[in-house]
């Protein structure tokens, strides 16, 4: 799948945060890699339309964002409201959990997941 032009520096970033995962990306990531949830295949730190986003399944084109309680605040909550339109204006799912909701109740998150790359069943 073609990138969309992004700047050096903005790739060299995501190659840096993919060694750097929160606890929470690292837990999803371990459901999602290698095609573990379903067979669907996500890539982390996944540059899309001049954004980086969490995780991204490009066949099914829908993106993963794992949030912390700093997306909460006032400007975060409306910049993550624009990288969503911007991301759904060129055909992408947007799904945005919680660091914690991630932490403690991961089926249920994958169970989102599944449902919204449209493919039904459990974990």
């Amino acid at each position: 799948m073609p990138h969309t032009p992004l700047p050096p520096r903005h790739r060299a970033s995501a190659r840096s945060m993919r060694k750097v995962l929160t606890p929470a990306e690292l837990k999803l990531w371990n459901d999602l890699r290698a095609h573990r949830l379903m067979g669907l295949g996500f890539r982390r730190q996944f540059p899309i339309a001049g954004y980086i986003v969490d995780f991204a399944c490009p066949e099914k084109k829908l993106v993963i964002e794992v949030d912390g309680s700093q997306h909460a605040a006032g400007g975060a909550a409306a910049g993550d409201e624009t990288r969503t339109a911007r991301l759904e204006q060129d055909g992408w799912t947007v799904l945005r959990f919680w660091n914690d909701d991630v932490i403690r109740d991961i089926e249920n998150v994958c169970q989102h997941i599944v449902i919204a790359a449209g493919i039904g069943g459990v974990c």
